[in-house]
This record gives C-alpha cells, structure tokens and sequence, in this order.
C-alpha cells in the first residue's frame, strides 16, 4: 500500500498514537482529546495531498533544498502547522516538546507503514523521500510561527509592564522631587535626595525607550505632532542641557542654513538627545563631539560626529537593531541604559519620513538624519 493510502486508512490508528504522545509530555493537566490531537488530522490530510501531486525530478529537487514552488497543498500545510504551533504555544509547550511531536509523528508513521506488505522498493524509497520532505516542511514552520508567537507575547508583556510601572515611578519621582526641594532637609539627606531624582529620571527614560520599543515592534508607527519649529533653536537647548550632564567632556554646534520646518519637537529632542548620548557612551573622551545642522531647500540635515574606535564594517548594518547587536556594543552598554537609543532614533526619523545613516572610519564616525521639512 502506498504511504498516500496508507495514512487514510490508518488515521484514527496514528491520531491514537500521537494522542498517547502528547499526553505524556502534556504541561500542566492533561485536557480532552480535542486538544491533544489538536490539528494532527488536518496536517496528516495536507500531507496526504502533498504526497500525491505530481512531482517532477527537477522539482522534487528544488523542494528539497527548501525551494519549492508554492502549491494549494503545500500552503495547506503551512497553514495546518501554523495554526498548531500557535496553539501549542497557549497550551504551555516549550519548543523542545513541539518539535519532539513531529519526531514521533514520524516515526509513528513509518513504523507502522513498515508492517505492511511490501512495496517496490524504488517506491517506498520515493514515498520515504516524498513523506520526510512533508515533515520537514511542516516542522519548520511550526518553528517559524512558534517563535513569532512567542516573540509577540514577550513584547506585549515588556509593554504592559512598562505602561505598568509609570505609575508607581511617578509617585516617587513627586516625593523625591518635594524632598529635594525641602527646607528642612541637609546635608547627606538632601544629596540622597537628589540623587533619587536623576535614578528615576533615568528609569524613566528607560521606560519610555521600551514603551516606544514594543509598540513600534508590534507594528505601530511612532506617534508624532507636527508643528512648526526651528532644528537650530532645538539644537541649542539640547546641547546645554548635554554639556550640563556631562560637564566634563566637550560640545561643539555646527549651524548652516535654515532649520525651520514641520516637525515633533519633543520627538527630535528625544532623537537628538540619544545620538548625543551614543556620542558620549563610545566616542573618544577627549574629542570634541560635534552637532551639526545643514538646512537645504527641501529639507534639513541634523547629525552627531565623534572620534574614537570605529564601528567595525559589520556592525554597521546592525547598529539600529537592539535585537541582534555585536557583543563590544553589549559589553560597552552603561548602567542605566537598556540600549534602544539608536533604535529610537531611527523610528522617529522614520515616523518624519526621514532617514538615517551612520558612517564610521578611523578619522570620525558620523550619524545624520535627513528630514523634510514638509
């Protein structure tokens, strides 16, 4: 019997099988049949369907380097492992146990299909072939969807944690705030106190980069107010207020051209204020940083350059990505910092249709946003 008539024939045979499999690596209570079985039959159906199309030797080839050409069946499949993985997911699995189902799956199928008669050998060989290549695909997509669905629950959490914690932070943000101002408060007490105030404007700032993170990474666009303002008037109170923090290094501004335009002002504060700070964090400290504005017919140019150790070539294409940064970046990451200023920026230049470029060699290493002015 050909392994395309032999899964039908057998079905509630191997569904058994994979019921008794799932039970024993069940998290938690074991549930109804229903969701231990879950979609098995409607995969074993698109595989069922899989193996009988026709299929060339040119494109069983291609498919099995994982470059098949898209058919009804084959998205069935994806479709039938996708909507499993997820459930999986909501059930508890962790993605050692949803792949180990598959592995049984397998091994179920063939087992059993080995106690048939037998076939041609050239055809079971064929059938083997044609059913691991189903498997294979199934599996992988299962691992793909597993681990958006995954990705998109922790980003939800670091988001409702956030959105969570502002509350609290601002009461203690107000209490710190009126101690440090107190008449009756001296000394030590008073210098704790002010110290409490710029930890939690830091947790503050923190929170806002991961709150911007999330919602950004769950697909919506950075929300903006356009209104008319001046780059070059922004760019003067943010570079005092740099110079104030970080008295001990070094801040020139460059102003060409016309810096009017329409534009969020607290959003390109935000922007200009952590490319200064990335300055700061990895530029030489005894270098000059540069803020530079180069206003132009249609738009304006606003960027930070910086001496120091270049950016290595590969790194580059990864620099605004917090998710997949170099091990240096990570290692050279300050407290109070949970590393999205760049990724930050990007988005806001982003959500102003603008766009942003690095550039790094051993003379300097330059950051620079293009905005139109709209």
């Amino acid at each position: 019997m050909r392994l395309h008539d032999f899964i039908p024939a057998n079905m509630e045979r191997i569904l058994q099988q994979w019921e008794e499999f799932a039970r024993k690596i069940w998290p938690g209570d074991v549930p109804n049949v229903q969701i231990l079985r879950d979609h098995a039959e409607e995969m074993l159906n698109a595989v069922v369907a899989d193996l009988q199309t026709l299929q060339t030797e040119e494109q069983q080839f291609r498919k099995s380097m994982g470059d098949g050409i898209p058919s009804k069946q084959s998205r069935s499949m994806d479709l039938s492992s996708m909507r499993h993985a997820i459930s999986r997911v909501d059930s508890g699995f962790d993605l050692r146990a949803l792949v180990s189902e598959y592995r049984a799956l397998r091994a179920s199928i063939l087992y059993l299909w080995s106690q048939e008669p037998s076939l041609d050998q050239d055809t079971r060989i064929e059938d083997i072939t044609r059913f691991n290549e189903a498997v294979d695909q199934l599996l992988a997509e299962s691992i793909i969807s597993y681990a958006k669905k995954v990705d998109h629950s922790r980003k939800m959490f670091l988001g409702i944690l956030g959105h969570d914690l502002r509350s609290p932070l601002h009461a203690v943000s107000m209490v710190a705030g009126i101690l440090e101002e107190h008449e009756e408060l001296t000394g030590l007490a008073k210098k704790m106190a002010s110290q409490i105030v710029v930890s939690v404007r830091a947790m503050e700032r923190m929170i806002t980069d991961l709150l911007d993170f999330t919602g950004t990474s769950l697909g919506a666009k950075m929300n903006i107010t356009r209104h008319p303002m001046d780059l070059g008037a922004l760019s003067r109170e943010v570079i005092e207020e740099i110079r104030t923090v970080h008295s001990q290094r070094a801040f020139d501004l460059e102003i060409h051209g016309d810096g009017h335009g329409q534009w969020d002002s607290a959003r390109l504060r935000q922007l200009i204020s952590n490319l200064l700070n990335n300055a700061v964090q990895h530029g030489s400290p005894t270098a000059p940083i540069a803020l530079f504005v180069d206003g132009s017919e249609d738009d304006v140019v606003i960027g930070v350059r910086n001496h120091g150790t270049p950016i290595p070539q590969e790194a580059l294409t990864l620099i605004f990505d917090p998710l997949r940064r170099n091990s240096s970046q990570e290692r050279s990451r300050p407290a109070g910092s949970i590393g999205l200023g760049l990724y930050i920026a990007r988005e806001i230049a982003s959500a102003h249709d603008g766009t942003i470029k690095v550039s790094s060699t051993e003379e300097e290493t330059v950051f620079s946003v293009q905005l139109p002015r709209l």
